[in-house]
């Protein structure tokens, strides 16, 4: 009833106020990224400012799509008791704010926060509904520019840039349309006639050795991105520093996608070109010449989320090990959305099993790939739009072959050590919902017929709960690693 009230209430309101799974291929990234040597930036839009708040001051917030009162209450310097203190409408059990929700927020001042200009929504970030029916392969070729012709090897076989952009898009869960946005303004690919070799190499400004060409650049750019937009979003990145060593703290008011693209730029850019970049007559014009007005797409998170039922990924009438706490959902960082489960055996390492992983929920595999299988549960065929859990290191032999509609247990396939990295068999699972990684211990927690992570200090660390049995992750499974079956609860 309460829930219905709040819901209520809002809307009134409203009316009123208008393992890691490798990066391909798998290396390690470099701590720091060179900044290349500084060029002209043409003169920009001033930025705009905010007053000055007493301690503890009040002030007005607007939720926007996935925001939490975990994370609001780190960007804002105060805590989740205050802010519901101030705002006595949201429910106890509410876990995302509804995009659009007037709040009031009681604001502790940091020094140096950054700019409250915005770059793009996060439905425009993710690789979700708005990018369903965006047709890159037909964007690049009707551009004009070099990437129209562009082709090189990639993921096992020479790949047209589409097919680069399409492949990163889906991986990372990143909007190709953002990926397009970032080479035309890094290296002028949609309009430059011509790119040679020595700018081709390092064409997003990310100077390494070995990330070179328009595939491994913006595979280390995705992996950068995701890690500033997941860690906003869970109140984790409140600070980074640009070239000369200046700090950043991002506006409060900020949302994580714009903070993702200041993270990335503050990684390649000198601090006049990244002044510039995250402007109004930067980043930000540049793709609304492309692809329209970005503030028009809808949210894709709505208020109060929660995640459908979901159950172990195996049948668990055999003691299975929990080997893998939070990690990385895809690539080396950020988000934490997996977790790892390894099937009993008397070996370690990679070795074949006749264990199976299953369906966690109802649904159909609209996807596979090099160990990969995508379970897309609200039956539609893409996974860019609801809920969808993303298993990893499924052997391809017995795997159910893509177009099979299953049921919560049923089979479909081995867990094994193919694809990305692993140093053992195991299966490696997490979700998504409208293109956005649903973080394992966030606040929409990863629930397995009833256990729920907790992370622990370090990736892969930490322990599974359920009631008052708690599971410790270990990559060398013993007995306190192991998940007690069905029969002992």
């Amino acid at each position: 009833m309460l829930r219905k009230v709040f819901f209520l209430s809002i809307l009134i309101i409203l009316l009123i106020t208008g393992c890691a799974p490798g990066m391909q291929p798998t290396m390690i990234l470099p701590d720091e990224a060179e900044i290349p040597a500084e060029t002209p930036i043409p003169e920009m839009t001033p930025f705009a400012t905010r007053p000055a708040y007493a301690p503890g001051e009040l002030v007005d917030y607007v939720a926007q799509t996935g925001d939490t009162l975990k994370a609001l209450a780190v960007r804002f310097n105060t805590t989740v008791e205050e802010i519901r203190a101030a705002n006595p409408i949201i429910p106890e059990d509410a876990t995302t704010m509804p995009p659009g929700m007037p709040m009031q927020i009681p604001i502790y001042v940091r020094a140096l926060w950054g700019t409250p200009s915005q770059i793009l929504p996060d439905a425009g970030f993710v690789n979700g509904p708005d990018a369903a029916e965006f047709d890159t392969g037909t964007f690049v070729a009707n551009s004009g520019g070099w990437l129209q012709s562009y082709t090189s090897w990639a993921f096992n076989g020479t790949r047209s840039a589409a097919e680069i952009v399409d492949y990163i898009g889906i991986q990372y869960s990143i909007s190709p349309k953002l990926i397009l946005t970032l080479l035309e303004y890094q290296g002028g690919a949609l309009t430059g006639t011509q790119v040679d070799d020595e700018d081709e190499a390092n064409i997003l400004g990310l100077e390494s050795d070995y990330w070179v060409g328009v595939y491994l650049q913006l595979s280390y750019a995705a992996n950068i991105l995701n890690d500033g937009y997941y860690r906003w979003r869970e109140g984790e990145l409140i600070e980074f520093e640009l070239a000369d060593g200046s700090l950043v703290r991002p506006d409060p008011w900020q949302n994580a996608a714009t903070v993702a693209l200041q993270y990335f730029f503050s990684h390649v850019m000198e601090v006049d070109a990244y002044h510039y970049a995250i402007g109004s007559d930067g980043f930000a014009r540049i793709y609304q010449e492309l692809f329209g007005d970005p503030w028009q797409i809808e949210a894709h998170i709505p208020g109060s989320l929660t995640q459908p039922a979901m159950t172990l990924p195996y049948v668990n009438d055999v003691g299975w090990a929990f080997t893998g706490g939070p990690h990385t959902g895809y690539g080396s960082m950020a988000p934490y959305a997996a977790l790892d489960f390894a099937p009993p055996s008397e070996v370690t390492g990679c070795f074949p099993t006749p264990m199976w992983t299953t369906a966690m929920a109802d649904g159909v595999i609209i996807r596979d790939g090099e160990g990969l299988l995508i379970l897309d549960l609200d039956g539609d065929g893409d996974e860019r739009t609801g809920w969808v859990v993303f298993y990893l290191h499924v052997a391809e032999e017995d795997r159910v072959p893509v177009g099979t509609i299953v049921k919560v247990g049923d089979p479909l396939g081995h867990p094994s050590c193919e694809g990305g990295r692993s140093t053992g068999t195991h299966v490696h699972i997490a979700r998504k919902y409208n293109g956005e990684w649903m973080v394992a211990d966030g606040a929409i927690p990863f629930n397995l017929s009833g256990w729920e992570p907790i992370r622990g200090d370090a990736p892969y660390e930490g322990w599974l709960v359920k009631d008052d049995i708690r599971v410790v992750a270990n990559t060398n499974p013993d007995n306190r690693s192991t998940i007690p079956t069905d029969t002992l609860n």
